[in-house]
């Protein structure tokens, strides 16, 4: 068997229980009928990772069986979820025990909440992490999106997955067709990259490798924000992809607007993914300007050139005795009257 190197997301749908300030998905929900099918998903190639995501995956009444096709297909599975289906997700994992679940919290209770604009959004959410913890499954973590009003919540959130035992992953403010947003900002970006800081000495301080390279990943986001050229190259097209509900496959989920290689629907696999129309994506996205640190394209390109990671994390965890400082980016200069970055 071929090895598998693909990194794939599967949209599943974009209905969305949550009204979230930093994405407008929900104002543009699919019907059911038109979502991507079974049969669509059972063309999707093999890969090495897949994230399953939305809006609200746990909202298609056939997640379990999308699970089921796509564990034949891949060596991971993460999903991502607003966990606010506690009775789905539970079933799901009893039967998939080894497929990793991602509960967006962003925030403590009164933060998460005026956030994610569901009532009792916090209580559901961490309450699903809690059951999935007593049930003894093994691929559980929340994720944050880092904004304003909640960067003072993002070294106390961690701490509580730190004492659960939990995966934390971090995000920031991105502008794109996916959100439907183009006024997506970090006003006070010292603030925020302060709040950053704090939670990699906690990581670097930790026993566990791969926190140590989560630190690297918020290093980057730090440089995100300000407004600065990725730390490492994008492969998004070429070694990662995504598929929309409506089958269209698109590089990434970050580019202002939307760009076509294929529909599934209508196209084998391999015909889409070696087709003229693919090509000339990939010639666009080789040349993008955005700049994107997100998960999507960031963690592929952390594994493909791991010696860039490593060198920092080697240099910070040995060197530098497990501290790390803004003082030391030459990107940040603090001035409190610097432009804000619009994401």
């Amino acid at each position: 068997m071929a090895k598998r190197t693909l990194y794939g997301t599967v949209i599943v749908t974009y209905r969305c229980n949550a009204h979230c300030n930093m994405c407008n998905v929900f104002k543009y929900p699919t019907k059911p009928a038109e979502e991507i099918p079974l049969e669509v998903i059972r063309k999707l190639p093999e890969m090495e990772f897949t994230n399953i995501t939305g809006g609200e995956p746990f909202l298609r009444d056939d997640i379990e069986e999308i699970v089921g096709i796509l564990m034949e297909k891949t060596n991971r599975i993460v999903i991502s979820t607003n966990g606010y289906f506690t009775d789905r997700i539970l079933s799901l994992c009893r039967k998939f025990p080894k497929v990793g679940i991602r509960i967006s919290i962003e925030g403590l209770q009164e933060t998460n909440d005026r956030i994610r604009g569901i009532p009792d959004g916090f209580a559901h959410g961490y309450g699903t992490l809690q059951k999935l913890v007593e049930m003894g499954h093994p691929d559980v973590g929340f994720g944050m999106t880092v904004q304003d009003i909640n960067a003072d919540d993002l070294v106390p959130l961690y701490k509580i997955s730190d004492k659960m035992g939990m995966e934390f992953a971090t995000a920031t403010l991105h502008n794109s067709f996916y959100f439907h947003k183009s006024d997506n900002r970090i006003d006070d970006r010292l603030h925020v990259a302060e709040n950053f800081a704090k939670l990699n000495n906690e990581l670097l301080s930790s026993r566990s490798p791969k926190k140590w390279f989560r630190a690297y990943f918020n290093h980057g986001l730090i440089n995100y924000i300000y407004g600065n050229k990725r730390l490492l190259p994008c492969d998004m097209s070429r070694d990662a992809f995504f598929i929309d509900p409506f089958c269209d496959v698109v590089p990434c989920n970050g580019t202002e607007e939307k760009m076509v290689m294929g529909n599934l629907r209508e196209q084998s696999w391999e015909e889409l993914w070696h087709s003229e129309q693919a090509e000339s994506v990939r010639r666009v996205i080789r040349k993008c300007p955005r700049n994107c640190w997100m998960i999507g394209s960031a963690s592929p390109a952390m594994h493909r050139y791991i010696w860039v990671p490593a060198w920092w994390v080697i240099k910070h965890k040995l060197l530098k005795g497990g501290r790390y400082s803004l003082s030391e980016n030459r990107f940040i200069s603090g001035a409190p009257d610097e432009k804000s970055r619009g994401t």
